[in-house]
């Protein structure tokens, strides 16, 4: 039968069932076949908080959602095309973000009177038949008898036959969007190489799900989506986490520091650690401790004996390592603290989304303990100021907090990675004996970026003293006098704000430099943002956006933007932190837009916000 082909601009699915239901690995392997066809993408994983939740019930309902698009794209969307659901628990819990006429794929057996159940539906009703799904275009596919009937042949058991139902969904999918599944083979074999029945088993179901969309009449259209029309040059799918490690690594060597990561796995930082781990041929050595403390003391460690020293962790996890951290200022040495933030207070929403730890950043220690904070925006852009952190870190002999959050660190976007050559040079100065005319070694002697020197132990000459104990300036030693506390808080304080001067001034990303309304984000609000303020430059209004990756110390001309505009909007996923700080530092009356349910903000929900503000400045 001939079919239709349909080309489209944009496409957003939502794959969603059980955690079981390897829906995590259908969307990465749908996101990695897209990447390789040169399409614009954006993605937005979604966990559920329970290891081990009931089957088939609300809690336990795991998603992946991906956009991609033949233009360039800024977030997964805000609404889905297509809903891929493996049980009713996956639609009752999704159907919310599907647009009405989008499609739902269906699992039938996941409508059986029992899922029904455990998905809270009340007795004798069934979603699939009661016409409440009649604003949407409905495909009923019976997965897992036909992913079980394309496997009757192997000798595995029924579990392991069911496990391969996602592979088939997958397989259909490919049929659907015109896509070769020889990435996803190729993936395959790499994963079960070893266990010849598994492979075999899901190549089948895959290339079954692709013949069931070929061959049944049902389906008269089949979609594409072209190239997007990106910068040229060779792209990687890259998740937020992978590029903080490769970048990590690529400091490490552009720096000549041997890389050292003390670190207790945490979501959603545990796969910082996990990557690292398997670069042992750059030299890199993790180190997976008993608790919080001691990854980040043993970091510490690494860094006092001449290693590029890093700690990942997350909000409940920076509590802990407060004490060390404040430590690491008192010594003046380089530590990359990688903050994965995601729902608090507490345990809280361990795998959702927020903003919520930069004032933990700013001031979660005892004493006057600055330290500088570096914030990523994007998955791509976690190499960028990862790399950037560690320069800081070792330049200016000082711990730096690098901010990330579970979107940026779960989400995956192309990215145009750069060569070695093309990195910046981080220059590292190490002590290696007494200067002309320089009788006895002076640990706490500053340069003009007012850090201390970095003296590796065992070097003859360089013995010193080292400690949690207030510094005597200069010499080290320990100290009690009230004017030299107050000289050292204030060395600490000023070497951090010098920092100001060693960094890029503030540019917007996009709108006039002055004018009636300033979107100033940070962290993972930036599609969201450039999306919305994107849509509204389009319709001729004068707005504009500027994003901050330096928030301690700000870039030296932040307050002269701020100050050129009549009104600023400060968009976060918290209870309004970063508004508060600019407030105070800069006395401007910046509005606070808030979300805190776990979720990225929305590009609609911030254009209608952007048009109340616009509306009421006219």
């Amino acid at each position: 039968m001939k079919r239709k082909e349909q080309l489209l601009q944009d496409v957003v699915i939502k794959f969603a069932g059980d955690s079981g239901d390897g829906m995590q690995l259908t969307g990465s392997q749908f996101t990695n076949n897209t990447a390789l066809m040169g399409i614009d993408l954006a993605t937005f994983p979604d966990f559920p908080a329970e290891i081990r939740a009931p089957q088939g019930t609300i809690p336990g309902v795991s998603g992946y959602q991906l956009r991609f698009s033949s233009d360039q794209v800024f977030t997964p969307g805000d609404e889905c095309d297509v809903l891929v659901a493996m049980n009713a628990a996956a639609l009752k819990t999704n159907l919310k973000t599907l647009k009405k006429g989008g499609k739902i794929i269906v699992n039938l057996e996941g409508f059986d009177s029992k899922n029904l159940r455990l998905a809270n539906f009340p007795d004798g009703v069934n979603p699939l038949d009661d016409h409440s799904l009649e604003s949407y275009e409905v495909i009923k596919i019976d997965v897992t008898k036909m992913t079980r009937e394309a496997l009757k042949e192997f000798a595995i058991g029924m579990k392991e036959k069911d496990r391969a139902k996602n592979m088939f969904v997958l397989g259909f999918l490919y049929w659907m969007y015109n896509r070769d599944m020889a990435s996803t083979e190729s993936f395959l074999k790499d994963k079960f190489g070893k266990k010849q029945d598994i492979l075999d088993s899901n190549i089948k179901a895959l290339r079954a799900g692709y013949n069931y969309g070929d061959t049944t009449e049902t389906f008269t259209t089949r979609y594409k989506v072209d190239k997007a029309r990106l910068e040229p040059g060779t792209y990687r799918s890259v998740m937020g986490n992978q590029a903080v490690a490769l970048a990590l690594i690529a400091a490490s060597q552009k720096s000549g520091l041997p890389l050292f990561l003390g670190s207790y796995p945490i979501t959603p930082a545990s796969d910082i650690l996990h990557d690292l781990s398997k670069y042992k041929n750059f030299g890199v050595r993790t180190f997976q401790a008993e608790d919080e403390i001691a990854g980040i003391a043993s970091a510490i460690g690494a860094s006092y004996g001449g290693s590029l020293g890093v700690t990942t962790t997350s909000g409940p996890g920076m509590a802990l390592k407060g004490e060390a951290m404040g430590l690491a200022v008192m010594l003046e040495i380089p530590l990359v603290i990688c903050n994965i933030q995601r729902g608090g207070p507490s345990t809280g929403l361990p795998t959702k989304t927020e903003q919520s730890d930069l004032m933990q950043a700013y001031y979660g220690r005892n004493g006057e303990c600055p330290m500088p904070i570096i914030a990523t925006a994007t998955p791509s852009d976690c190499f960028d100021a990862t790399y950037e952190a560690v320069r800081i870190a070792v330049q200016h002999m000082t711990p730096v907090i690098l901010l990330s959050d579970g979107y940026i660190a779960n989400g995956a976007e192309p990215w145009r990675f750069p060569e070695s050559s093309q990195l910046p040079a981080i220059e590292v100065k190490f002590k290696k004996g007494l200067d002309q005319g320089e009788e006895k070694f002076q640990p706490y002697k500053r340069d003009e970026k007012l850090a201390r020197p970095w003296a590796v132990p065992g070097t003859a000459g360089l013995e010193h003293r080292i400690g949690g104990l207030e510094k005597q300036n200069i010499t080290g030693n320990v100290n009690y006098e009230p004017e030299n506390h107050q000289l050292m808080i204030k060395l600490r304080q000023e070497k951090v704000d010098k920092i100001a001067d060693y960094i890029p001034l503030q540019k917007l990303d996009s709108g006039p430099d002055k004018g009636k309304l300033l979107v100033l984000g940070w962290g993972s609000t930036y599609g969201s943002i450039k999306s919305a303020v994107a849509d509204l430059q389009h319709e001729g209004y004068a707005v504009s956006h500027a994003h901050l990756r330096y928030i301690r110390p700000f870039p030296k001309n932040l307050g002269e933007i701020l100050k050129s505009f009549d009104q600023v909007l400060i968009p976060e996923i918290n209870n309004g932190q970063l508004v508060r700080i600019i407030r105070d530092q800069y006395f401007v009356d910046a509005k606070a837009y808030n979300k805190i349910m776990g979720v990225p903000i929305t590009k609609t929900e911030l254009v209608m916000k952007l048009r109340e503000m616009l509306g009421s400045n006219n």
